[in-house]
């Protein structure tokens, strides 16, 4: 039950002869707005059976009226006592100890009697009362609110020697800022403690919002999150928000845009926290009000003392809104900071960017220099942070993905007035990033002639972010030459840069060998491209290195399919993507490369539904300005997938588009011939065909292939024979061009007449085709295959994944078969593909692997099959097929 107002007989008075306050003996009242929070009463309970509770909080964080909700439903007398700084003396303590047992309805034995001197209290006296509540059953609580204030050691020891000696018939509970004089670690080590602490004491969200409701603001759940994460659910100063939001009109853009420094919070920190500090323990505060964390070596920095690592230490204990993260560091409350930022400016006009380029100097001597950066913008010392980021070989974060765009935020306010070659490489770096090339050469050229003549940045550093900037530019340009000779800088200048730099930094080497890779794949040299494309997939890294692992795989996925072999291709493409997903990073410089790879690969398996999904997937990440190697894929590839789909206009147009390059690219010259005359073979038009491709036919056999094709097509097998004896050696196809081959050998024997060369020759291809799933060739070949896929051995081969199986190859049907299931839409070989693995009771995941193709790509495939068979669920996708005789 509550502790009753009404006061005993006299004769019970303070030692000093002033009258007991009754106020300090009383419950304190909770506000109608006040918000039960039954995890921490419930927390409380503990209490009652353990001798010893401590709820330790900041000023505000709704200690008091917890305890006093709590107590205020028990079934049983609680002794409550508001302790005040004039308890000092042992004998007034102890005065108002007991009078609060009394005003409780405590009974205390009349031998215990009262203290008579202010200074001291008889040890008979707590021998006594120790003696007098030993007994009780159940025990007596006692609350002694604002504990904190009770400094006397000489009290401390007394409370504990009762504490002790009463057993278990004292349960006392003490409120309070900082941890007081007790042996704490005697009652946690045998666990007769019971401890709240001020994270526990924040507010949660759905407490927030209740508290809010309270107060008559109905906010939405995001805007109630984002009040909890700035106040960090501290119940003062939702309290107050509340208060306030109130009595505007528009509460909600209030709470949203509220200034902490001109609010009812900033008046309760200042008062309740910051005044109540020595001089220069404010004047530690304000300063480090600049910083996110510190620690005491920085803070000695900004103050210019010696003693930041007690007094630290202490304003964490007095749970001053300073708090401990670890191994030294401290942070303030982002809401104290933020109103002691607003005290310094006013206090001190101008010391603020002092303290930041102090401490921005400190923070990258020590490592920190993220930190570093974000000091030394918020002070405007562009000069320094751009040398940091250059000197520290950092300025490569902003292609990687993970920092990116804070370092570009970082600088959007350094002015064009700042000059220097540190400056200009940021700007360079910036605009090469959002694939602005003119006016980033601009930069990069003007910082290459500063570094001659000015001293303050590092040479090496500096020059190798040149060489950095002068490969992706190349890259971006398609300049080859301009990329092996910005390798070739990087070489030179490695060994004079720290070798520590060059491990911390490992996403700078390998970002300048992916864009000298792309750059060498551009210019057709696949195999100098795989060797450095390959040191960067290989190497490990974590995040740092994920975005040019991602890229490296994509276009090493490329050169694969470029050279034939689509099974290599697509496993590397998924590994890209796979990069991609782990480390959820952004859609940017090659990101779509490996889903173009992906695509070309299902336009060859006929799987043309897949393959636009991922072509549009592609294309949303496309970026302006993105590098030849990547755009000539996407066209290339879009042209394909138009030519499988009968429009052989647009595949025309597609052979017909201009790469933007300084230098032109082989491989995409022979590609584009190949596409068109393939376009111009589907319209019937040979000779067109044999001149679009017959200018590049001796550089690589897939246009060696499609030359023979258009001579086939023509009416001249010999000839079409007589190139495909001639294959160019300088690459080393797979089987996406050798069943291409091997096809228009069989086309060629047939037409001259020589059947079981043309048989044999069929088989082959069938048996190679099987291996990757490669149906667009066989298709492509003409009526002449139709015939020969009908009958006999080859009718096997091409069983299951090409045409439908053999009908011996199928169950034999029950004597009285169901009729048919409906089926919506014909499956696709791949859909059918999925659906035999699906009745041999195999997951998802197991399908893709089997498969060679991505879980997503296999759900796909599932939805398609559903729709198809007009089903919902596996099982009965697996039925219905069986009944269609699809299975």
């Amino acid at each position: 039950m509550a502790a009753t107002d009404e006061m005993p007989e006299a004769g019970f008075a303070d030692p000093t002869g002033d009258p007991l306050l009754r106020t300090r003996f009383a419950l304190p009242a909770r506000p109608a707005t006040f918000v039960r929070r039954p995890r921490l009463t419930g927390h409380l309970d503990q209490a009652l059976a353990t001798p010893l509770t401590m709820v330790n909080g900041s000023a505000g964080a709704g200690k008091t009226l917890l305890v006093a909700d709590w107590a205020s439903s028990l079934s049983r007398p609680v002794a409550w006592l508001t302790a005040e700084s004039t308890d000092q003396a042992p004998g007034v303590f102890w005065a108002h100890v007991l009078q609060a047992l009394r005003a409780a309805g405590v009974p205390v034995a009349s031998e215990v009697g009262s203290p008579a001197e202010a200074g001291r209290v008889d040890q008979r006296t707590l021998t006594r009362l120790a003696a007098d509540l030993e007994g009780r059953d159940p025990p007596t609580l006692v609350v002694l609110d604002e504990f904190d204030r009770v400094v006397s050691r000489e009290i401390a020891e007394q409370l504990e020697f009762v504490l002790h000696h009463a057993g278990r018939g004292l349960r006392l509970i003490l409120v309070t800022r900082t941890e007081p004089l007790l042996p704490l670690h005697r009652y946690r080590a045998s666990g007769e403690m019971t401890e709240i602490r001020d994270a526990e004491l924040a507010f949660t969200p759905d407490e927030a919002h209740e508290l809010l409701t309270r107060h008559g603001l109905d906010l939405p759940a995001s805007a109630v999150l984002a009040l909890v994460e700035r106040t960090r659910g501290w119940a003062a100063g939702l309290r107050l928000s509340a208060l306030a939001a109130r009595q505007g009109t528009d509460p909600h853009a209030y709470l949203k845009q509220f200034e902490a420094d001109h609010s009812a919070v900033a008046d309760f920190l200042l008062a309740e926290v910051l005044d109540r500090q020595p001089p220069g323990t404010q004047d530690l505060l304000l300063r480090i009000s600049v910083l996110e964390r510190c620690c005491p070596d920085l803070v000695n920095v900004l103050t210019q003392r010696t003693d930041a690592e007690p007094i630290l230490a202490a304003l964490q204990r007095e749970n001053a809104f300073v708090h401990y993260l670890g191994h030294s560091w401290y942070s303030l409350h982002p809401l104290f900071a933020e109103i002691l930022r607003a005290h310094l400016r006013e206090r001190f006009p101008g010391l603020e960017p002092e303290l930041r380029s102090r401490a921005a100097q400190w923070l990258r001597s020590s490592g920190a220099l993220p930190e570093a950066l974000a000091q030394g913008a918020a002070a405007d010392d562009w000069e320094f942070t751009a040398r940091a980021v250059v000197d520290d070989l950092a300025l490569g974060q902003l292609f990687t993905g993970l920092r990116s765009d804070d370092l570009s935020a970082l600088f959007e306010r350094m002015g064009p007035d700042v000059r220097g070659p540190a400056p200009d490489l940021v700007r360079a770096a910036r605009e090469l990033a959002g694939r602005d090339v003119e006016h980033g050469l601009a930069h990069l050229h003007r910082a290459e002639e500063e570094l001659a003549r000015d001293g303050a940045t590092d040479p090496a550093a500096a020059g190798l972010t040149c060489a950095l900037l002068e490969a992706l530019a190349a890259r971006l340009t398609g300049t080859p030459g301009r990329a092996e000779r910005a390798a070739e800088q990087a070489l030179a200048l490695r060994p004079e840069v720290p070798g520590h730099l060059l491990d911390e930094h490992p996403e700078l080497n390998a970002l300048l060998l992916t864009h000298l890779g792309s750059a060498r794949l551009w210019a057709g040299r696949f195999e100098d491209a795989r060797t450095v494309l390959s040191a960067v997939a290989g190497r490990p890294g974590g995040a740092a290195m994920a975005l040019p692992r991602w890229e490296a795989l994509g276009h090493l996925a490329l050169i694969d399919y470029l050279n034939g072999w689509l099974g290599r291709a697509e496993h590397k493409a998924l590994a890209a993507a796979g990069q991609a997903q782990r480390y959820s990073l952004p859609q940017r410089s090659g990101a779509g490369l490996g889903a173009l790879v992906r695509a070309a690969v299902l336009i060859d398996r006929d799987e043309l539904d897949e393959a636009q999904a991922l072509l549009d997937e592609a294309a949303a990440s496309h970026l302006l300005g993105e590098d030849p190697v990547e755009e000539a894929g996407r066209v290339l590839t879009r042209g394909r997938l138009l030519l499988a789909r009968g429009d052989t206009r647009a595949a025309l147009a597609a052979a017909d588009a201009i790469v933007p390059a300084v230098v032109g690219s082989p491989w995409a010259e022979d590609h584009a011939a190949a596409l068109a005359c393939a376009a111009y073979l589907a319209q019937g038009q040979p000779e067109s065909a044999r001149k679009a491709v017959e200018r590049v036919a001796d550089r690589r056999a897939a246009c060696t292939v499609q030359a023979a094709r258009a001579r086939l097509a023509a009416g001249h097998p010999e000839q079409a024979l007589e190139m495909l004896r001639s294959l160019p050696d300088t690459d080393r196809p797979g089987p996406a061009v050798t069943v291409r081959a091997t096809l228009a050998r069989a086309q060629a024997a047939h037409e001259l007449g020589d059947h079981a060369a043309a048989h044999r020759l069929l088989g082959r291809a069938l048996l190679d085709g099987r291996r990757e799933q490669l149906r667009l060739p066989f298709l492509e070949a003409g009526p002449w295959i139709r015939p020969l896929l009908s009958t006999g051995r080859l009718r096997e081969l091409a069983g299951g994944w090409l045409v439908p199986e053999p009908e011996h190859a199928r169950p034999a049907p029950a004597a009285q078969p169901p009729p048919p299931a409906l089926v919506v839409e014909e499956l696709s070989a791949r859909e059918r593909d999925v659906l035999r693995r699906l009745a041999e009771m195999r997951s998802t995941e197991e399908i893709a692997t089997d498969l060679h193709v991505s879980v997503n790509t296999v759900k796909t495939h599932l939805k398609s099959i559903y729709r198809k068979l007009a089903v919902s669920r596996r099982g009965d996708a697996v039925r219905r097929a069986r009944d269609a005789r699809i299975l």
